[in-house]
């Protein structure tokens, strides 16, 4: 098959962040199927643009992965300024996405895959899928616009009511739709009305390959020495710092872990970061919260490795219930168990596997007590770990999960 992947954050290489894509183009393209993919030219946390994208509207880079070409469109810097520069950054992608679909792209293709958040990448699914008189697949990552209201993001009562009837329109015209939770299946169906028949679910999940690779060679005690955390219970959060995360639960639990080992340990960008570097230095809190760029993914499963758990937090409200963090995956690859402040699906999942502890989100009190707590317990530390991973090994292995979705999608175009 001919795929044209449209995907606002799809990474470059070495990228930190989300790299669902990324992986499992790889996966395709060993199959024998071949995949373009229009992607963003800012990375989605930073905001920021690479010195080889300035000043151009479109990027061609060809061999990205073998069979896997990638087109970089322009997005506007302004992404993580304020909500009008996210909104224009998220049009001005519509916009260039359009064109390098329509110009940059050469021959047939047998679908169009999208997958959003932002929803307004089906703007551009629609009009290429009309104009190459291609199916398109519609992937629904975040429930959008009920996430981005819940965060508080999007206030604007016209772009709302708008982005509601565009949900409403795109998955009327999408051949098929993935979710990435159970919690999105049901709502699609039970109230938005979706046909039940047109859903799939294909989770996010574990790059065991990586994690496994990594871990041949990878001396995790040297490297946690090297930290200078050799003595610390080190708890590490991988991801974006933004609205959404509400990372500043994690410094008010550390205010209640002062005269304790517990470190906790931040890895990622977005744009509430700058702000919560402030507070954690007005709090005095340099020795309980330690800041840290973005890394690779390979360099994201040492940090991982050399930690005693991995964080997967969220701000309360009720649309985070629906979600699977996906950190929370690579947290299980590694033998890691989890620290959940997330109610709903994921609270389920880390449950079901017996991979770690919940706590409450936003409740300070409740994530210091559930860290003392487990702490103590420190036999349930490799056992927790142990589950997570037989887990995920079983339900959420991407390579297993990419090949189940190129199945659904070939179907689903032969029909």
């Amino acid at each position: 098959m001919r795929i044209l992947l449209i995907h606002q954050a799809f990474l470059e290489k070495g990228d930190g962040g989300g790299s669902r894509f990324n992986e499992m183009t790889q996966v395709w393209a060993s199959q024998g199927h071949e995949i373009t993919v229009l992607g963003g030219m800012v990375h989605y946390t930073t905001g920021k643009k690479t010195p080889r994208y300035k000043g151009k509207f479109t990027f061609k880079d060809e061999g990205f992965y073998e069979n896997v070409d990638v087109i970089r469109c322009h997005i506007s810097e302004s992404y993580n300024v304020n909500f009008l520069g996210r909104l224009w950054a998220y049009f001005s992608f519509v916009f260039s996405s359009i064109y390098a679909g329509l110009f940059k792209t050469k021959g047939k293709f047998d679908v169009i895959l999208v997958t959003s958040p932002p929803l307004f990448v089906g703007i551009t699914a629609y009009v290429l899928s009309l104009i190459k008189r291609t199916p398109f697949v519609f992937e629904v990552r975040d429930l959008w616009p009920e996430s981005a209201i819940d965060a508080g993001v999007l206030k604007n009562g016209m772009i709302i009511k708008f982005a509601y009837w565009f949900e409403k329109f795109i998955y009327k015209r999408a051949k098929l739709i993935n979710v990435l939770t159970p919690a999105f299946r049901d709502k699609l169906i039970n109230d938005k009305k979706v046909p039940a028949e047109k859903v799939i679910f294909i989770p996010n999940a574990a790059d065991f390959t990586l994690a496994e690779k990594i871990q041949e060679n990878f001396d995790a005690k040297a490297f946690k020495q090297e930290l200078g955390l050799a003595d610390k219970f080190v708890i590490t959060y991988v991801g974006a710092h933004g609205v959404a995360n509400h990372l500043i639960q994690l410094l008010d639990a550390a205010e209640h872990l002062r005269d304790t080992n517990v470190v906790f340990q931040l890895i990622g960008s977005g744009m509430r970061k700058d702000a919560l570097i402030k507070e954690t230095k007005s709090r005095n809190l340099e020795n309980q919260v330690i800041f840290r760029d973005p890394v690779s993914k390979q360099e994201v499963f040492k940090y991982i490795l050399s930690s005693d758990m991995g964080a997967s937090v969220l701000k309360r409200v009720d649309t985070f219930k629906t979600i699977y963090s996906n950190k929370t995956f690579d947290y299980m690859s590694c033998k890691k168990p989890i620290l959940l402040a997330i109610e709903g699906v994921s609270k389920d999942l880390v449950e079901t596997a017996n991979c770690g502890i919940c706590v409450i989100p936003e409740d300070a009190n409740s994530i210091a007590n559930g860290i003392k707590t487990y702490k103590q317990q420190e036999a349930l530390h490799k056992e927790h770990g142990q589950n997570g991973y037989e887990y995920a090994k079983i339900h959420f292995d991407r390579q297993k999960l990419a090949v189940d979705y190129i199945e659904h999608i070939k179907k689903s175009v032969e029909k």
